[in-house]
């Protein structure tokens, strides 16, 4: 009986040697994906059960956010702002292509397209970002994040199912790539996302990728396409472009997921490993009125004027909402790329230890990026709420962040998301859309379920 054991404790120290030792090769090379869950020492069927779990907690259970609509059509809904905004559409279909959930995503891309994209015009191919639940428009302009994971999203759902069942993929993704190029477009008074004013009389350019710098804007027209969120920067999205769009345009793609690490280096506080909500193309603050006290998913309302920025400071220079991607999406580029590896692996640890210094289980949701706490102007509201919390969106992705971690605070982040419950607060507040999503997408990098998917 002392071989058997031999064996197992041999292979036990492989485990934990594996865990203690993040890879050094992307999965564009090694096809390969950890299983984090495992390596520390979850059970294989019970990773498998929870992520189903969680999966249906977003797309089929009670506190579900995707519906759908007669035979062919579905959305997914920010359910406490009562609407359907491109981010949460291109991330359901983002998770569908990964599960295998075809009709999922057929009807996400269907509704998106019937209701969300311009068919012709000056947005010709881009996404109105937020519309009602019956389809009307609540705002014309696009988010630069829909159109990324749209096309991304569409690409893998053509090297997974094919363009002949229905739908064809990559024609989709084509066209959108071929509108997102720069062109001239006559501005609307308060065009764009987020209702800026502030242009100039005259013919001017539109675009998604700032063709100066290679860095994706914020919004793809008016004031927003003058400066970044650090929460888009998903360089392997552009691999993944290069490789399969078939667009003719892989140098540029290649170079703009280059420029997007580069970006990242700068906005992101190399003590503290924070960043801001948005910022310049250069990595510096923000230097520009804005809304206060809105999430940018919630600005553009009819009627909201611009409003002069606070003397002093003005939070979108902290660390909140749209931040909390930023580490998972790090992870993402880290897990299928490996590009940037010696950097990512210091910010993984750099971030962790912050938030490991606030407590794993009490830290908060919104920081300056020096690590100090927001004054209560500063706090941004959500779902009629101004308060700090310790939010399960931001334990997923501070999570996720132990793929690229050979620290042993990792483990403790995973352990905290697995144990954590996504429930209402004591006080009622509940965000079954933006925790939601972003949990889901956690359990699916840490279980080897985010993957790169090859043309089949």
């Amino acid at each position: 009986m002392k071989k058997p054991i031999i064996i197992l404790l041999l292979a036990m120290q492989t485990i934990s040697a594996t865990a203690a030792e993040p890879w050094k090769k992307g999965a564009f090379e090694t096809r390969q994906y950890r299983n984090l869950f495992v390596e520390m020492g979850y059970q294989p069927e019970a990773v498998e059960a929870k992520l189903k779990e969680v999966f249906n907690d977003v797309f089929r259970g009670p506190n579900k956010v995707y519906f759908e609509v007669g035979d062919t059509l579905g959305y997914v809904s920010d359910i406490k702002n009562h609407d359907a905004r491109t981010e949460g559409m291109s991330y359901g279909m983002m998770i569908a292509v990964q599960m295998g959930e075809k009709d999922i995503f057929d009807r996400l891309w269907r509704w998106s397209k019937k209701y969300m994209q311009h068919q012709s015009g000056s947005r010709e191919g881009y996404f109105a970002w937020s519309c009602r639940t019956d389809g009307t428009r609540n705002a014309e302009g696009a988010a630069s994040d829909g159109e990324l994971y749209f096309i991304t999203s569409l690409i893998f759902a053509s090297n997974r199912w094919g363009n002949d069942t229905g739908i064809n993929y990559k024609a989709e993704a084509q066209r959108i790539l071929n509108c997102i190029q720069p062109r001239e477009y006559e501005p609307e008074q308060r065009q764009g996302f987020g209702g800026f004013g502030g242009q100039q009389p005259g013919p001017q350019k539109m675009y998604l990728i700032d063709p100066e710098t290679k860095l994706i804007t914020f919004t793809p027209d008016g004031f927003g396409q003058r400066y970044t969120d650090p929460s888009y920067h998903i360089p392997a999205f552009y691999e993944v472009w290069a490789r399969w769009a078939d667009d003719g345009r892989s140098d540029l793609w290649n170079e703009c997921a280059k420029k997007s690490r580069e970006f990242l280096h700068k906005a992101i506080n190399p003590k503290t490993g924070l960043n801001a909500d948005m910022c310049q193309y250069d990595g510096s603050e923000m230097q520009m009125p804005r809304f206060p006290g809105m999430r940018p998913g919630q600005q553009g309302q009819q009627g909201q004027q611009a409003q002069p920025a606070a003397p002093r400071r003005f939070g979108n220079n902290n660390f909140r909402y749209d931040s909390w991607r930023v580490p998972m999406n790090i992870t993402l580029d880290y897990e299928w790329s490996c590009a940037d590896r010696e950097w990512q692996q210091k910010y993984g640890e750099t971030i962790q230890n912050f938030f490991y210094s606030q407590g794993v289980n009490t830290f908060v949701d919104q920081y300056r990026v020096d690590g100090t706490l927001p004054e209560d102007n500063e706090i941004l509201p959500a779902g009629g709420f101004r308060k700090l919390r310790h939010s399960i969106g931001l334990v997923a992705t501070t999570a996720a962040a132990s793929m690229m971690c050979s620290h042993d605070k990792s483990k403790e982040f995973v352990d905290a998301l697995w144990n954590a419950k996504h429930e209402p607060f004591e006080d009622g507040y509940f965000d079954a859309y933006y925790d939601g999503l972003l949990r889901l997408f956690a359990f699916m990098h840490l279980s080897g379920h985010y993957r790169v998917i090859f043309p089949e």
